[in-house]
């Protein structure tokens, strides 16, 4: 159901990418199987039912589904198809990755749509996955939007390490299918979401890992980092920063109630 894959063309093609390694690969699928796929994606509306809305400054009227139990039987083939042994074999070789595994609980990846005046600001992924020790590798996005115009945006943005000029922008096309290499530079995000509001950007995100470190690796465990666009100055200086501030406040009040409830758990 996944067409064939050339790992030398591949790897041909991830050699001389820019600004990070990545591929483009249209017609992923067969026809038949991306179709099966696209009727099996819940409606927009639907989906902010069965997932996670976002609604913060960097990541707006985005929902993301990952619960597999919540997937019908086309989507659920492919998971299995994406994690499929053949595939990551595939990949490490046209990456030069050894031994890439799949996250089968699709940790931030799974169903994710986008509606009207949606978005996902530029940032590097979390980089690795502290209870399955994993250290975050490949994003491989395969989009499901069919007849979507060019003046609806959504696109992939490729950034440089600066995050000062978008080197390659990619529309979110049926049966397409991206795969990035995720580092410390790999600046990527979405452009501004202009559909109509019976519409929703869909695609399908899975990641790979290895339980190796990648080289050059400076230790640092990080979340997913977000950086403003270079004309986006009030956000940057103003809005990112109090959400983040906002954010660390409800990650230390809810590390104080954890701290709490376990000594009032192991007091007797």
């Amino acid at each position: 159901m996944i067409n064939p894959l050339n790992p030398e063309a591949l790897r041909r093609q991830i050699r001389s990418s820019a600004p990070f390694p990545h591929c483009l690969i249209d017609n992923f699928l067969s026809p038949e199987f991306a179709g099966q796929v696209h009727e099996a994606f819940p409606s927009f509306a639907q989906a902010q039912n069965m997932g996670r809305t976002f609604r913060s400054v960097n990541e707006k009227n985005k929902v993301q589904i990952t619960d597999t139990g919540k997937f019908s039987g086309p989507i659920l083939e492919l998971v299995r198809l994406l994690a499929a042994p053949e595939l990551l074999d595939t990949l490490s070789a046209a990456f030069e990755i050894p031994n890439l595994v799949a996250d089968d609980r699709l940790t931030g990846g799974g169903i994710h749509q986008t509606g009207p005046r949606g978005r996902l600001d530029v940032h590097v992924d979390f980089n690795y996955l502290e209870d399955q020790q994993l250290f975050r590798r490949l994003n491989i996005l395969v989009y499901f939007n069919r007849e979507w115009p060019l003046e609806w945006g959504g696109n992939l943005e490729l950034w440089d390490k600066d995050v000062k000029v978008c080197r390659q922008s990619f529309a979110p096309v049926f049966n397409r299918c991206i795969i990035i290499e995720t580092g410390g530079s790999s600046y990527h995000g979405v452009s501004a979401v202009c559909c109509p509001d019976d519409r929703a950007r869909r695609s399908f995100a899975a990641y790979y890992y290895t339980r190796e470190a990648p080289p050059g690796w400076d230790g640092r465990r990080h979340s997913t980092l977000f950086r403003s666009r270079p004309n986006e100055k009030i956000k940057g200086s103003i809005l990112m920063p109090l959400e983040q501030a906002g954010r660390r406040m409800r990650e230390a009040t809810w590390s104080v109630k954890r701290a709490v409830k376990t000594k009032l758990k192991n007091e007797p």
